[in-house]
């Protein structure tokens, strides 16, 4: 034992002493410690931890399509139970994969639902199709597509019902149709096509001589057979020594045709006839005999009338007269006919090529033959110009150009107005600098109208008219746009209401297939779930582009209202609540009608400035943007923010006759469909 501590005397010095535990202290945390307990405390916080996870996981079951498709979630702890996952609510990626099948890789969002299933198909990878087309060198050109090839090909063809089109020159076209099982499996499409000729034979007497189908030199000599195309021909046979034969003959495809014996008349003179250049038709007497150089037999003692011709030269006519048994021959010079061209350019400055010759600044008279030539006009900066000029003799032909710069070429090619297949015209607008929003000294404005600068540069199309009833019920069959206090809004030249931003945005992606165009907005599972910035398909308009669209006359000047600064609008300027919906709505704008107590037929009233209707009234509209309050920084393109609960309504409707509600620069926003708010498309020129 220690000794007892004793009180220090006076003026002695209390000292520290270093603390030892006893024994049994030292062994009883020891014992405490020891691995057993200290893995049984990880077990039971394990056990605790995987209770609370399968307490308040939810039951995911993951579909995949094909069933062989392995799959893997990632993102958080998942635990799978044979085709089950338990998970926690969030967000995961899964990724499938499966021989034959591009593979799988998506974001899901787990929702609060106990239970869940989340389907999915994985695509299958393109067939490799061999196109085995008698004849060989047919072209093969799959339906709906950028795939071609010469035959045999083979090309990878994407899996489902496929169809292409085989053309060759000598034959019918004809069309396939095939199912593409896909899947980087190798198949073989067949087709024989139908010859478009026919065999013509000709018994001459004697045989050997030469045929001319269309004053085209054939292969083969009599009595053939020789094929022959389709169609009328005018045929002549020609032997030295011997009169020429000629007729016209109609042939029909695969059914071989056999003339009358032919007896070649032996010509008392021959005339061999060479020509500078070569290849000028020859007539004998009035009758085509062909193309030099050529030898032809003649009546000995008869004079006769021989012309030697090619476009863009003088013919040349002899009288030839020919002894019996004599043999001539000639060689006629053609003098080539030359005529004016008289070319001005602006600017002044561009060089011309002819025939791919260099000829120095485009401008002045250029005297050609009289034959097609090539004239190009060129200039750094701007787009070319090239055309095919014949002069012609005699005359001073005129060629006045004016080269566009690439940006107005650029223009020039876009239309300025399209049609969709639904019959919707869009017109091409051509947007500037904006500023957005309204003074805080403006009647009217509201807190969510903040000023910003906003430059658009992308040209885009915009729909003269709001989507109406009968457009829409195309897409959906069963939808009604009803009523409102027993007034009709459901009529087929209406526009449609009662559609949500999310209805409305489907339309445009559906509209964009029927038109082969690529859709604008990224669909999952038929929910909206982004858009592609870069795809032509049709959309809603932008916020800023349906306000450049509506308030935008020229310069910085920006209209207030959809008619000037100034109320009441003038006599039937467009749709508001007026006098006669003084019963049917709370606000009207007193000394005003338009005689429409709900929504007109779309195009009822005048267009604006850019040849657009209704963009002030008839009905709000839903534009692309989701909703946000904006910070005022200036802005290119834009789009709206990625995300938000809410998205933009821009405009008026018949419902609206306060200064808030009928300035072009008010915001309303909301998610689901309303009896007043309808929508008009667009989609980017390029």
């Amino acid at each position: 034992m220690t000794d007892p501590i004793q009180p220090a005397a006076d003026g002695d010095r209390i000292a520290a002493v270093r603390f030892r535990p006893t024994p049994t202290a030292t062994a009883k945390r020891r014992a405490w410690l020891n691995p057993w307990r200290v893995g049984g405390v990880v077990v039971l916080v394990a056990v605790v931890w995987f209770l609370w996870f399968i307490f308040t996981a939810k039951s995911v079951r993951i579909e995949a399509t094909p069933a062989s498709a392995v799959v893997e979630v990632d993102g958080g702890f998942a635990f799978r139970l044979g085709d089950i996952h338990l998970m926690r609510e969030g967000d995961y990626r899964v990724r499938a994969r499966a021989e034959g099948y591009v593979d799988y890789n998506r974001r899901i969002d787990i929702g609060r639902d106990r239970n869940q299933t989340i389907p999915f198909t994985l695509t299958p990878l393109p067939g490799r199709v061999t196109f085995a087309i008698d004849p060989p060198g047919a072209t093969v050109i799959v339906s709906g597509s950028d795939l071609r090839g010469t035959a045999p090909a083979t090309l990878r063809v994407p899996a489902g019902p496929q169809a292409i089109h085989v053309s060759h020159p000598r034959y019918e076209d004809g069309t396939v149709e095939f199912e593409v099982t896909g899947r980087d499996q190798a198949q073989t499409v067949t087709l024989a096509l139908l010859p478009n000729w026919a065999d013509v034979t000709l018994p001459t007497t004697p045989s050997g001589a030469q045929v001319h189908i269309d004053d085209r030199l054939v292969e083969d000599t009599t009595p053939g057979p020789i094929p022959v195309l389709a169609g009328e021909h005018r045929v002549v046979v020609a032997l030295p020594g011997y009169k020429p034969w000629q007729d016209i003959i109609f042939v029909e495809a695969r059914q071989p045709i056999t003339l009358p014996p032919i007896v070649l008349d032996k010509a008392d003179g021959t005339l061999a006839i060479e020509s500078s250049p070569k290849g000028a038709g020859v007539t004998v007497g009035g009758v085509y005999a062909g193309i030099t150089p050529l030898t032809v037999g003649l009546d000995a003692d008869k004079p006769l009338a021989v012309s030697v011709f090619k476009v863009g030269y003088a013919p040349r006519n002899l009288t030839i007269e020919l002894a019996s048994g004599q043999r001539r021959a000639i060689n006629v010079s053609l003098t080539a006919l030359t005529g004016d061209l008289s070319v001005e350019t602006r600017p002044e400055d561009a060089e011309l090529w002819i025939d791919n010759e260099h000829r120095g600044l485009a401008s002045g008279v250029f005297t050609l033959p009289a034959v097609p030539h090539i004239v190009e006009i060129r200039k750094e900066g701007h787009a070319g110009f090239r055309k095919t000029v014949v002069p012609q003799p005699g005359l001073t032909q005129q060629l006045n150009v004016k080269l566009l710069t690439l940006e107005e070429a650029r223009l020039e090619r876009l239309k300025a107005v399209r049609t969709t297949g639904q019959g919707h015209e869009l017109v091409l607008l051509s947007p500037s600098k904006l500023r957005m929003g309204a003074s805080r000294r403006e009647p009217g404005r509201r807190a969510n109208e903040v000023i910003r600068d906003v430059e658009l540069t992308r040209l885009f199309y915009l729909s003269r008219h709001e989507v109406t009833n009968g457009q829409f019920r195309v897409f959906a069959k069963g939808h009604s746009s009803g009523q409102f206090e027993n007034r009709d809004l459901d009529h087929d030249t209406q526009p449609v209401v009662g559609v949500s931003w999310h209805e409305a945005a489907l339309y445009c992606n559906w509209l964009s297939e029927q038109d082969d165009l690529q859709p604008f907005y990224r669909e999952e599972f038929g929910k909206i779930v982004g858009f592609d910035s870069t795809a032509l398909g049709y959309r809603l308009p932008t916020e800023a582009e349906w306000a450049w669209a509506a308030r935008h006359v020229g310069g910085t000047n920006l209209l207030l209202f959809a008619w000037g600064d100034q109320l009441p609008p003038p006599d039937r300027h467009g749709n508001y609540a007026d006098q006669s919906a003084a019963h049917t709505v709370g606000r009207i704008i007193f000394g005003y009608n338009d005689n429409y107590i709900t929504s007109a037929p779309v195009g009822t009233f005048p267009p604006n400035d850019k040849g657009v209707y209704d963009l002030g009234g008839n009905v709000a509209e839903w534009v692309h943007d989701f909703y946000e309050i904006p910070s005022g920084s200036a802005v290119v393109d834009p789009l709206g923010p990625r995300q938000g609960d809410y998205h933009v309504i821009r405009g008026a409707s018949w419902m609206h006759g306060t200064v808030s509600d009928l300035r072009l620069s008010g915001r309303d926003y909301g998610i689901d469909g309303r009896p007043d708010v309808g929508f008009r498309i667009a989609r980017f020129a390029e």
